[in-house]
């Protein structure tokens, strides 16, 4: 066997699958199609529950200084994001240029097997395996492996091979995104509605300037090459009025509005990742957050399920818990593509959704479900409102130092923190101690998340698995759940 696990595609998804798997103590080899990173940047930023796990895995001082910022938007509606307590702010102005650089040097840190110039063609999966045919300018030749992970994009080759099934919605429109250079243009960070379409203009680093031209009318087109840069010019003029034809291109593409998610997760032992499983508007800059979430899920559990700590049952949770937040997150990406790029007759649901947004309880409700912090996972049930969601960033005392809670993550293995330094729960948790990390700490502070709980089991991708008091199931029960059988010595 080559590995336990195949990856294909080295984007955002795939890098951090890879990993995960690492730092979960399986091997990886990640084979990508492209020789080199293309310094292309379709996503930008991260929401604040991206920045969170970043900061779980101590990544976030890699990206250097991070502009961060509370503004948002709900289909070109403003929301004021500093609603959410206890909450980074989201990363606002990180290409995915940078952020595949900054992945790509943590995997092979982590000793990930990257193979650039290696094109996934096809795999056959069996009870014990998958043999996977890779073409490479040496000829084409088969790996095999335990299981394989299509993290492979919208257009995944992974996803075709296998024949999962991709409903959904056909694109209806075409737009465009283009970065350029050598232009000054009135900044349009949450977009501009205008009489024939929408346009968005931002600046990232250095002297770039990003623009999203969205034409009503602009029927979508079968591509295999990007579009010339002179369409995007015309485009702009017919809706600003502005002649941009003189700007230099640095990078041009086209997407559109389709809207698919696979009706499975998993098939044997080939699963999915990322945009390989849902493909939609990309409106909020959701879809590269919600694909490293993706492979944050299912990491972990892939490594235990491999390092036969748990049983193969332990993967149903991935598809089960990550198939409802893409159906979530097509829905919100549909809504905010109607209030967006629809025409005037759109216009008095807009001025309703402006009312309703200076109402705080709403303005939270949105701003967390586009920040990936409304998640919630079903791990049983209880009265501890910490449970299922994802364990709010949180300082604790611990020998006498102050800490904050992500420091607890950043080995990728779940985490018991007892917090009323109680010697008989630490003890039950003995027999999972080789796969869960057993800490006594104190709350810097009495008010706050933690407030009033004893004791919180955390997954290791930051969601609380168990709380204690208000968990209607013990602490063992949860452990074996989540981690595997305990350990018999």
């Amino acid at each position: 066997m080559d590995a336990p696990v195949i990856v294909v595609g080295a984007g955002p998804a795939g890098l951090v699958l890879a990993a995960e798997l690492r730092l979960a103590g399986v091997d990886v080899i990640v084979v990508e199609r492209l020789h080199e990173r293309t310094g292309e940047s379709r996503g930008l930023g991260f929401t604040a529950r991206t920045m969170e796990i970043f900061d779980q895995r101590g990544l976030l001082p890699r990206f250097g200084e991070i502009e961060t910022s509370n503004q948002g938007h709900f289909g070109g509606i403003p929301v004021d994001f500093g609603v959410l307590e206890g909450a980074h702010q989201a990363a606002k102005t990180i290409p995915q240029s940078t952020t595949e650089a900054v992945l790509e040097e943590w995997a092979r840190e982590l000793g990930v097997d990257i193979r650039r110039g290696h094109e996934f063609q096809e795999v056959r999966d069996d009870a014990n395996g998958v043999e996977v045919t890779v073409r490479s300018s040496e000829g084409e030749h088969v790996l095999r492996a335990g299981w394989l992970v299509g993290c492979d994009g919208g257009r995944s080759a992974v996803r075709k091979s296998v024949g999962f099934d991709f409903p959904g919605t056909a694109a209806t429109m075409e737009m465009f995104l283009a970065d350029i250079r050598n232009i000054e243009l009135d900044s349009r960070m949450i977009g501009q509605t205008l009489p024939g379409g929408m346009v968005m203009v931002g600046q990232l680093p250095g002297d770039i300037t990003r623009i999203i031209v969205c034409e009503r009318d602009n029927p979508p087109q079968r591509r295999t090459e990007s579009p010339e840069f002179s369409e995007v010019a015309d485009a702009w003029k017919r809706l600003t009025g502005v002649d941009i034809s003189h700007a230099e291109p640095v990078w041009v593409s086209a997407f559109g509005d389709a809207t698919r998610q696979v009706t499975e997760y998993r098939r044997g032992r080939v699963l999915l990742s990322g945009d390989a499983a849902h493909i939609h508007l990309p409106a909020g800059g959701q879809g590269m957050n919600a694909s490293i979430q993706d492979s944050v899920n299912l990491g972990w559990k892939l490594g235990a399920v491999i390092r036969g700590e748990a049983p193969e049952a332990l993967l149903d949770t991935y598809h089960g818990e990550r198939h409802e937040v893409g159906r979530r997150l097509l829905m919100n990406t549909q809504a905010q593509g109607l209030l967006f790029l629809s025409g005037e007759h759109m216009q008095p649901l807009r001025d309703v959704f402006s009312e309703l947004v200076r109402y705080e309880e709403v303005s939270r409700y949105l701003a967390a479900m586009v920040s990936g912090l409304d998640i919630h996972y079903d791990v049983g049930s209880g009265s501890n409102p910490l449970l299922g969601y994802r364990m709010p960033k949180t300082e604790l005392v611990k020998d006498q130092r102050r800490r904050d809670s992500t420091e607890l993550l950043h080995r990728g293995r779940g985490v018991l923190l007892d917090l009323e330094d109680n010697p008989t729960l630490r003890g039950r948790a003995g027999p999972w101690t080789d796969r869960v990390d057993v800490v006594t700490a104190e709350r810097a502070r009495e008010s706050g998340p933690l407030s009033g709980t004893a004791a919180v089991l955390v997954r290791p991708d930051g969601y609380v698995a168990w709380a204690a008091p208000g968990s209607d199931h013990d602490l063992p029960m949860a452990l074996e759940r989540w981690f595997g059988p305990a350990r018999n010595d």
